[in-house]
């Protein structure tokens, strides 16, 4: 717990250092920052990673699969935005996400849309060559939204246990719940 403590500290200090990189969505996300009480946002480029997994242990086995996986990607991206009320921002919005996620190179491998409890969730994988090669995740509520982006060669089995480090959401169950670690959060 201490050294992803440290681990957090470091990526805060240098956040003034990252360059802005290519997100899959072309948007100003201004817009929604201005509106929302909490802002989450992450962006993790390949140089912060690289100095980022040097704080991994080798002899901690999490650590040491996380220091794996984060030396492939190419950049860990998280937008979250959560308002004080519903329709701060609209079904069109979310839409306009998924449609930036176009078929040859992105396919939706997850969709969880819930009238009664207001949800909408969606993960789309990148294939190039036959390679998984990026992951996108659009999980919407009445109030807020986040879009996380991990860019590099993904094993999913071995992305998920990146949850609640570098930014990466944790993701629970089938449902898709998704905790981009805000306030209260013990890690």
């Amino acid at each position: 717990m201490k050294m992803l403590a440290r681990i957090g500290l470091m990526l805060l200090l240098c956040a003034p250092l990252l360059n802005a990189q290519e997100l899959p969505w072309k948007l100003n996300f201004d817009k929604y920052a201005n509106e929302a009480t909490e802002t989450v946002d992450v962006t993790l480029d390949k140089n912060m990673l690289n100095l980022a997994k040097n704080f991994l242990s080798d002899k901690d086995a999490d650590q040491r699969q996380a220091k794996e996986i984060v030396s492939q990607l190419n950049g860990i991206y998280v937008r979250s935005y959560e308002f004080d009320k519903p329709g701060m921002y609209s079904d069109a919005d979310i839409e306009s996400f998924r449609a930036q996620l176009k078929a040859p190179e992105w396919n939706r491998i997850v969709g969880v849309r819930s009238k009664r409890g207001g949800e909408n969730d969606f993960v789309y994988v990148r294939q190039v060559n036959g390679k998984m090669t990026g992951l996108a995740v659009i999980a919407a509520e009445a109030r807020e939204f986040t879009l996380v982006y991990i860019d590099g060669p993904i094993d999913l089995a071995k992305i998920s246990s990146l949850g609640g480090q570098f930014g990466v959401p944790r993701f629970y169950g089938s449902n898709l719940k998704i905790d981009v670690g805000k306030k209260g959060d013990k890690e």
